[in-house]
């Protein structure tokens, strides 16, 4: 049943006329016709008894009538408190996020909440470093793996862990790992977390915990720089799966030691205090929340298909 049909029946009913109704709507009176014998098939009863002259509202449709005028009223309704809603959705936001998520699959997030919230300004700082929020006058930030300080308020966004992985021209010419300690054979990219470089990898299975260090001849400071180290072929990287789902669902990266689970890398919203939870940033809360749920699907089907 489509809104517009009850709208012309509405007028139609307060005009006593066909073509005075399709005259305040800016619609032809072939148009009007047509959408009322719409309503009438689609609730298989007679609303109007017609005359050449005039139309004149049938028993059935004088009780419709009222039915329609309230739902009328809350569509209405609901669109102004969606418009008051958005109204308050303003301001600014400074927001610190991991350099490769920022970069390339929550900066078009961002610029979508922006589309739908036009009176909302962001000021972003993209660095895998922890933020310290008020030196950096930063008023949240996501996060990856659980927020050590309990003094923070943290929103958790999406569950996810840590992937294996490598390019098919890295495996074609230096093989595949078969175990954890044949990664002390390859070349593992790095990636400082809080300055510290990531050397040590753990994994998990059957409830038991493996700690592997590693090495390698390539470190960045950006963990952006070390997938994309990955995707040229120079060695086997382990980030977050909703950081690799791209290129995992491409096939650019393939998966390793699959039998093993990876170390968490839950993705959270992190706030210096309850005074900084704004209808703002639970609005920003809601939407991560919603795009990484497709983005975990996505990644999901893809190792279906694989498997």
């Amino acid at each position: 049943m489509q809104v517009n049909d009850l709208l012309l029946f509405v007028r139609v009913a307060d005009c006593g006329s066909l073509s005075g109704a399709a005259v305040e709507l800016e619609i032809s009176a072939a148009v009007a016709s047509a959408s009322l014998k719409r309503l009438e098939k689609e609730l298989d009863t007679v609303l109007f008894i017609r005359s050449t002259r005039s139309l004149r509202l049938t028993d059935a449709g004088e009780r419709y009538l009222s039915y329609c005028r309230r739902a009328l009223e809350d569509l209405r309704l609901g669109e102004q408190a969606l418009a008051c809603a958005k109204s308050q959705i303003a301001g600014k936001l400074s927001v610190a996020l991991p350099s490769d998520a920022g970069r390339n699959y929550i900066l078009p997030w961002l610029d979508h909440l922006m589309d739908e919230y036009p009176r909302l300004q962001l000021r972003l700082h993209l660095a895998d470093s922890l933020t310290n929020f008020y030196h950096d006058k930063i008023d949240v930030a996501l996060r990856s793996g659980t927020p050590k300080d309990s003094s923070l308020v943290a929103f958790k966004i999406c569950s996810a862990q840590r992937i294996l992985c490598a390019s098919p021209e890295y495996i074609a010419v230096h093989g595949r790992p078969e175990t954890l300690s044949d990664l002390e054979k390859h070349n593992c990219l790095f990636f400082m977390l809080d300055e510290k470089t990531h050397d040590q990898w753990c994994f998990y299975r059957d409830g038991q915990s493996h700690r592997v260090r590693v090495s390698g001849n390539r470190t960045c400071n950006d963990a952006e720089v070390a997938r994309k180290w990955a995707l040229a072929g120079k060695g086997i990287v382990y980030k977050s799966s909703l950081d690799l789902a791209d290129d995992l669902a491409s096939g650019a990266l393939v998966p390793l030691l699959t039998q093993y689970s990876g170390e968490s890398a839950d993705l959270y919203l992190v706030c210096p205090g309850r005074q900084h939870v704004t209808p703002l940033v639970l609005t920003l809360r809601e939407h991560l929340r919603q795009r990484c749920q497709q983005r975990a699907k996505r990644l999901a089907a893809a190792f279906t298909q694989q498997a």
